[in-house]
């Protein structure tokens, strides 16, 4: 006889945390009402307070977008280059194919 798992989404567990250190709700009467372990809000409050360092970590978002956005700018770049390159190959073809069929021609014509 096994008992399903419940799964709490992380939205789920945040709540419970927030309500034990901002309300001050006991870890007790949480459990009780969720119908889980204390133990497990202790868990999840440890965890959160382990992730706390990184709210206070002064990001600099400026730099990070800027960073993407210039590896995009020189990705389109390189593309641009490619297709350019293509493009130039595919008109030295053509060039190549009308000199010669000109050539032919003038041959043809006792031009040359």
């Amino acid at each position: 006889m096994s008992k399903n798992r419940r799964n709490f989404s992380a939205q789920q567990k945040a709540d419970i945390v927030r309500r034990h250190l901002k309300d001050k709700v006991p870890v007790s009467t949480l459990a009780e009402e969720l119908s889980i372990q204390p133990t497990q809000i202790y868990q999840w409050v440890a965890m959160a307070l382990e992730q706390v360092d990184r709210t206070f970590e002064k990001v600099d978002r400026g730099a990070k977008a800027s960073k993407r956005s210039e590896a995009k700018i020189a990705d389109l770049k390189e593309q641009q280059i490619k297709r350019l390159q293509e493009k130039l190959v595919h008109k030295n073809e053509v060039i190549a194919e009308l000199m010669e069929e000109n050539i032919k021609a003038k041959k043809a014509n006792g031009d040359l």
